[in-house]
């Protein structure tokens, strides 16, 4: 499950792919909280952490605000997952890149929690790293393409 300072992430750049697509102008932060639905105090801290990945870039001025500055598609979910919540792997031995050993673990080549959530584990992070940005922009296509829900009426 991802928390809402993630969610708001990704709705706050969902809002500035949206303007970098309809006129490239940079969005105040008042702007992005009422497109996004996201408290604007959560927001700021969320924003900085975003700008400081690279992920999204400020103007200063009267026409200031933030803006998108890598493409939609090239914003992986995972990369955001990660950047706001940390390690996503369900157990910190199966994490690739915070590893530490499970301290109850005596085998981990033996352990059946370990080889259980691993499976569920690998096939999540294939789904998650194949998403973008972009993905989410087009309504519900990722659900459509990995069978979680039918395409939309009329298709």
């Amino acid at each position: 499950m991802i928390t809402h300072k993630t969610k708001y992430a990704l709705k706050s750049l969902m809002v500035l792919a949206d303007e970098k697509a309809d006129t490239a102008e940079a969005l105040r932060i008042e702007e992005i909280a009422d497109r996004s639905g996201a408290p604007k105090r959560f927001l700021e801290h969320i924003l900085l952490d975003l700008k400081r990945a690279g992920l999204i870039g400020s103007r200063r001025g009267r026409k200031g605000g933030y803006e998108l500055i890598k493409e939609p598609r090239r914003i992986s979910l995972a990369e955001v997952l990660r950047l706001i919540d940390g390690p996503m792997a369900p157990l910190p031995c199966l994490s690739r890149r915070a590893y530490r050993r499970c301290e109850d673990c005596t085998d981990e080549r033996t352990c059946r929690v370990r080889a259980v959530f691993g499976g569920f584990y690998a096939t999540y992070i294939l789904m998650i790293e194949s998403l973008t940005l972009a993905d989410l922009q087009h309504d519900s296509e990722p659900l459509e393409r990995f069978g979680l829900v039918g395409p939309p009426a009329g298709k």
